[in-house]
């Protein structure tokens, strides 16, 4: 694996595989990497040449100075996990070397993709999702990107960017990876205590039902009960819950069976927070 910590080095040694006409994965990540990363990296080594990874905490998509600081770093154990699994490419670059000493987001118009869920609850980050993505985009100049489905409206915002930007390369959404016992993989994980990350199952065991409740009962029906559900439950407090509509992402007034639907949950395990999301049938 060859490792690059500035872009145009990067950019000079991807051009010359770009010259023998062979494709790029691009993967990029914030770090403290776990087996849903390894597993958009190895679906990227099924469909191209080269895959490169990233790693970069953008400090542009936190609207939270104490969640960034505590983001964990692992960059060491990072590097032999991509080894181990023989990534190509790391790009690892510094703060400076993505905004010299400009930290500051872009502004984008998404549609109002970026004011629905997320949007509602942490100001500017999906403006910081937008500047680094799209940054990291034309530096690597991939043909294929790879997201996981857990953070699906970055997901959605992502592809809407690609589109509006005219940019020159495919989204890829890849299924959530979970723990066995139905947790999302998240990097945030490891920082929960024993107690926390014995109940935070109870998030995606609660999705599940309510995607069963919502086959014969109205989304406000599904609402209401999942809000009851956390109520009971002291270690993990709910900060929404909602079904939306999986291209507009608006939440769903009435049930419309040409239409596609997804519950999203965002919920806090002390100060851990914790999001997750599942595909529903109407």
């Amino acid at each position: 694996m060859i490792i690059f910590k500035e872009k145009h080095a990067l950019k000079v040694y991807l051009a010359t595989l770009k010259a023998q006409n062979k494709t790029i994965g691009f993967v990029p990540t914030m770090g403290a990497l776990h087996q849903g990363h390894l597993s958009l990296i190895k679906q990227a080594q099924q469909r191209n040449d080269v895959v490169v990874v990233s790693i970069f905490v953008n400090p542009t998509q936190f609207d939270n100075k104490e969640d960034l600081a505590k983001y964990p770093k692992t960059l060491e154990s990072d590097t032999k996990l991509l080894e181990s699994v023989a990534c190509d490419v790391l790009f690892h670059p510094s703060i400076e070397e993505i905004y010299h000493k400009n930290i500051v987001s872009e502004s984008f118009d998404f549609d109002g993709l970026e004011h629905q869920m997320e949007g509602k609850f942490r100001d500017g980050h999906f403006n910081g999702v937008g500047t680094i993505v799209k940054t990291l985009f034309e530096i690597v100049e991939p043909d294929n990107a790879y997201f996981g489905q857990k953070d699906f409206q970055q997901l959605q915002i992502i592809k809407k960017m690609v589109e509006k930007h005219q940019l020159n390369l495919k989204i890829k959404g890849c299924k959530i990876f979970r723990e066995k016992d139905g947790l999302a993989m998240s990097s945030r994980n490891v920082r929960l205590t024993k107690e926390q990350r014995e109940i935070a199952p109870f998030i995606y065991k609660t999705l599940k039902k309510a995607k069963k409740k919502f086959s014969d009962k109205s989304a406000d029906k599904v609402s209401k009960w999942v809000e009851n559900q956390f109520k009971k439950e002291p270690l993990l407090k709910l900060e929404y819950f909602t079904i939306a509509d999986e291209k507009t992402l608006e939440t769903i007034i009435k049930k419309e069976s040409d239409k596609k639907y997804r519950a999203f949950i965002a919920v806090f395990a002390g100060e851990i927070r914790l999001i997750d999301n599942i595909q529903l049938k109407n």
